[in-house]
């Protein structure tokens, strides 16, 4: 008990060995300035097992019998930060976009977290698309944030930057001790296809081809190799006059691909 009143510090040393894992299993490279973000997100894991070091935590992973435990580890230290309508300039101009398109359009979210752009693309299409036959496939690595994305539950805080409407449009609100929250209508959800995949590994079969990816605030998790593995794979999904929507703090500047740039973080497949 008295482990557990003192704070432990991760070491160097165990610092780079929860490198190696992240880099493994997600191709995810912490920096190194993540060590802090690192000990305080597997602190309460040391306190759930009752244990009093870093080291100890290590060693339990290291056990084939927790396989979980580990997958854990890279849903807690993949940064999951996100709202409805994030950079909200990409939903104007793929509303436009969309509303010029003809036929089907299938639209993937490529990291999804907990599905705030899914929906918020979902919303958009209902409002633009000149079809019905659109659809959404929203994938993560992380099954904890496809598991909320499934749920379609959020704060109402979460609503801030809606469209005027768009709350009672597309959402129910909580009663009783759902007061504060909203969930995502079934209709909208039902749109939407959940899948598990990781970015860095090959891709299923049969995925694509999209009309759009969204591959938004991922790729500053990467190093440069692994960010034109990534992007180069992600395109093979695309159809020849496709976009691919990047974050604005990203670049794919320099990849030498067959893509124009038609709008900031905006890029067309030629």
């Amino acid at each position: 008990m008295s482990a557990l009143l003192t704070l432990p510090k991760l070491a160097e040393h165990e610092f780079r060995r929860l490198q190696k894992l992240m880099a493994e299993a997600s191709g995810i490279q912490l920096a190194p300035n993540k060590r802090p973000l690192v000990a305080g997100r597997l602190m309460k894991r040391l306190r759930h097992y009752r244990l009093g070091s870093y080291a100890d935590y290590l060693q339990l992973l290291d056990n084939p019998l927790f396989i979980k435990e580990r997958r854990l580890v890279v849903d807690l230290l993949t940064t999951n930060e996100t709202y409805f309508f994030r950079e909200h300039p990409h939903f104007d101009f793929f509303g436009e976009w969309l509303a010029r398109q003809r036929g089907p359009q299938k639209i993937w979210s490529a990291a999804c977290s907990s599905g705030e752009e899914p929906y918020s693309l979902a919303m958009v299409a209902s409002e633009n698309a000149r079809t019905q036959d659109w659809s959404i496939v929203a994938s993560d690595l992380s099954q904890s944030m496809l598991a909320r994305a499934r749920d379609g539950i959020y704060d109402m805080a979460q609503a801030k930057y809606f469209p005027e409407g768009w709350l009672k449009r597309y959402c129910l609100n909580g009663v009783g001790d759902m007061s504060g929250r909203f969930r995502v209508q079934a209709a909208l959800r039902e749109r939407i296809t959940l899948r598990e995949i990781n970015l860095t590994q090959p891709l299923p079969e049969a995925l694509g081809p999209f009309d759009v990816i969204f591959l938004r605030n991922v790729l500053i998790y990467f190093n440069n190799e692994e960010k034109q593995r990534i992007v180069r794979r992600l395109i093979t999904q695309l159809r020849v006059g496709g976009l691919l929507f990047i974050g604005h703090a990203e670049s794919i500047h320099g990849f030498d691909l067959p893509m124009r740039l038609t709008c900031p973080s905006v890029y067309e497949l030629l």
